[in-house]
């Protein structure tokens, strides 16, 4: 008997679906089709699907400009600490003349002078970031004007001997 009941049921559906507007005593003309809603509503949904994907774009592309930009902002630092304590040193040693060329002994006496005022001035993860004390006195010696004779042996490693023992150099 359920199988009675269900077959009805649907040929009525069916008719109901397939009879037309003007069989149910509607004109056609007046049938309305809500199509003003439907395009208002798209672009809401596309927005919904797009912000979130170009949010997330964005951050990306920050995350990977984050790195090369804090390298360069370290950089940037490290050099100006190099030179902002060799133009401290410069001055604060006896001898040594802005602009001229220095001797070896006067050479080292400004990188063991700017290498203690950049350990004592400077924040250590700067100072880590130059190198430490080696890596910092060897950025000055790079950079201070010094006479032909001045190498590595006769003039970065008494200053930093000197650094280390806390003797100023002959």
């Amino acid at each position: 008997m359920p199988r009675l009941f269900l077959r009805p049921t649907r040929a009525a559906l069916v008719l109901a679906l397939i009879a037309s507007p003007a069989a149910a005593g509607l004109d056609p003309a007046s049938v309305i089709v809500p199509w003003g809603d439907a395009v208002a509503a798209a672009p809401q949904a596309v927005t919904g699907l797009v912000l979130p994907l170009a949010v997330t774009a964005a951050t990306a592309a920050l995350a990977r400009l984050a790195g090369p930009l804090r390298a360069l902002v370290t950089a940037t630092l490290v050099e100006r600490l190099v030179r902002n304590v060799g133009d401290y040193a410069v001055n604060a040693v006896a001898g040594a003349v802005r602009g001229r060329t220095l001797s070896v002994p006067v050479g080292s006496a400004v990188i063991a002078r700017a290498v203690q005022r950049g350990l004592d001035e400077a924040p250590a993860w700067l100072v880590r970031a130059a190198g430490g004390r080696a890596g910092l006195a060897e950025k000055v010696f790079r950079s201070l004007p010094l006479t032909e004779e001045a190498t590595v042996a006769n003039t970065l490693r008494p200053a930093l001997e000197a650094g280390r023992t806390g003797h100023p150099t002959p």
